[in-house]
Parts: structure tokens; sequence; C-alpha cells
């Protein structure tokens, strides 16, 4: 990888990594799953005016928008307005990592070697350790559903390989099948807002954020669509066009060291020594379980490339071959 391009690759673990102090914004000020909603409408607007449609299964693009979309922000804004600190949280969604290597050895017969059952298995260690530190000093149900988000980002990432693979033979541009992503959360975030937060409530929280004291909110929004989603995942793209996933993906991994320590510097959130133990061997059990070498396969090369749109835009890009 050049120079220009790994600080490129630094500039998207910046611009995810600091994407949840955004979210923290966001989740403080509007409800949490309009909030969600809002985040993909501004989104999913200019993509169906602007961005040709990619020619996949409906039902993919559905099981894609749906997990990464929906269930992701669902549980993961559900936990951070349960308690879930901000920093903490980055590094859980990582479980993403490990969740989609398992469905796709469940779901796509995807051979599982090994060392990605040591990374398995160590990752999962990590979790436990710091849910038991998170029972110590608090709840563990913020735990939980960041876990849960992470499972619901894992069936995203098995929704866009699928996307990619199941088309009618043409090459399938990652780009605009993410963006055209973000066209499935809009309708069903808003209907769960309105059965559970209340019709209007989201709406007034628009019209407060154009207050002097909601104008954070404003910049929230903005900075998660369009620097972190737009700007971030286009930069993302160029560099998995250019380089082999292995080579890109562990990035990622830097993506928590960021977020942890914006939240110490920004919010105050000081992690337990626990917490940075088990984050530690998270990360290292993610890197182990998502990085072993690849296997020759016969498919397309678009699944090497297709982007997962993190809620930090902390796609552990596990769109990497189905070798893993």
């Amino acid at each position: 990888m050049s120079y220009r391009d790994r600080l490129l690759g630094l500039a998207v673990v910046l611009l995810w990594g600091l994407n949840f102090l955004a979210l923290h914004t966001g989740v403080e000020h509007f409800p949490p799953f309009f909030f969600a909603g809002l985040r993909f409408v501004v989104l999913a607007i200019p993509v169906v005016l602007l961005v040709p449609r990619p020619n996949v299964p409906l039902r993919w693009l559905l099981l894609y928008g749906l997990g990464f979309g929906v269930a992701q922000f669902a549980f993961l804004f559900t936990a951070m307005r349960a308690g879930m600190p901000t920093g903490l949280s980055s590094l859980v969604l990582q479980s993403s990592a490990p969740f989609t290597v398992v469905l796709g050895a469940l779901f796509l017969r995807e051979k599982l070697r090994p060392a990605q059952l040591l990374g398995l298995a160590t990752a999962v260690l990590g979790m436990v350790v710091i849910g038991w530190d998170r029972a110590q000093h608090a709840t563990v149900l913020p735990v939980l559903l960041t876990l849960a988000a992470g499972l619901g980002w894992a069936f995203g990432n098995i929704g866009s390989r699928l996307a990619a693979s199941g088309g009618s033979g043409e090459r399938v541009d990652p780009l605009h099948l993410a963006l055209w992503m973000t066209v499935v959360p809009p309708v069903p975030m808003f209907a769960l807002s309105a059965l559970t937060e209340g019709v209007g409530t989201g709406w007034r929280s628009v019209l407060d954020s154009f207050t002097p004291s909601g104008w954070p909110a404003l910049a929230a929004l903005a900075y998660t669509a369009v620097l972190a989603t737009v700007l971030g995942t286009g930069l993302w793209t160029y560099l998995m066009g250019r380089y082999p996933a292995g080579t890109v993906a562990p990035l990622t991994l830097l993506v928590p060291v960021v977020g942890i320590a914006a939240s110490w510097a920004f919010l105050g959130e000081r992690p337990t020594v626990w917490s940075l133990v088990g984050a530690g061997i998270v990360i290292g059990g993610a890197f182990a379980a998502t990085s072993a070498r690849k296997r020759k396969t016969g498919l397309p090369a678009a699944l090497a490339a297709t982007p997962a749109v993190g809620a930090g835009e902390t796609g552990l890009m596990l769109s990497k071959s189905p070798a893993n």
C-alpha cells in the first residue's frame, strides 16, 4: 500500500472512529429509532434520484438493508440510550466480524479453518471479559444490545455478499450497492419510532434542532451522513478496489481505538482496566478470525470489494472471499 493510500486509510479510521461521538450527540437529542431513520433518509432521497439502482435481487438488497440499517442501529441506539458507553460501543460492535464468519459458515457453507476457530473463541472470550466487567459496574443489558447490533450487521454483511454475487452476472458497483442499501431502513425505522416513541416526538425534535441549543444535533446528523458514510465509504471503496481485502480490512481494528480515545477526551468516559483488557482480546480475536490467508475460489471478484458501511462505519470488511 502506498504512503498516500495509507494516509487515506487512516483518514477513514479517523472519520469512522469520531462518528461514534456524532452518534452519541444525535441519540442524546433525537429519539433513537427516529434518528436512525433520519440518518438514512437524508441519503436515500438523493440516492433514488441520482444513483442507478444496482442490478441485484431485491431479496438480498432487503436483507442487506434490514440487517445493517434496521437491526444494527435499532439495537445500537437503544444500547447507547440505555447507558452503553460510546467508546465501548465502538469496540463491542466489532463482534460483527466473528458473527459474519459464523453466519458465512452456516448459510454460505464457508469452511472455517483452525486459525479462524481460534480467533472466534478469542473474540468471544474478550466479550465475556467486557460483559463481566460491565456487570460489576453497571447493567450488562447495554452490552447484550450492542452484541445484537453486531449480529444484525453480520446479517447485513451476508446480504451484501449475496447481492453482489447473485445478480445478472454484471459487475456490481460496491458503492452503488452500499448507497442503495440506505433506501431500505427509513420506512421500518420511522414505523418503529411512531409505535414506540410517539408519532410526533421525532418531528418535534427536528424542529428543536434548529434552535440555538439544538444545532449540535444537526451537525451530528450531517457528520454521520456526509462525512462518515459518503466520504468515508467512498475512500474505503477506493482502497478496497486497489488492494486485497486482507490488506485493507485490518485497518478497521483501529476504529475502536479512535472511538475509545475520543470518548475519553471529549465525553470523559474512562474505560476500566478490564474493559481495555477485553478490548485487546476482542481485537486480537477478530483479526485472527478475519485475516486468515485466502484460498482460490471461483466466486466473483465483486465480493472482495463489497463495502459494509458501519455504524461507526466500523465495518470489519468481511466481504472478502467466502474462503475466509
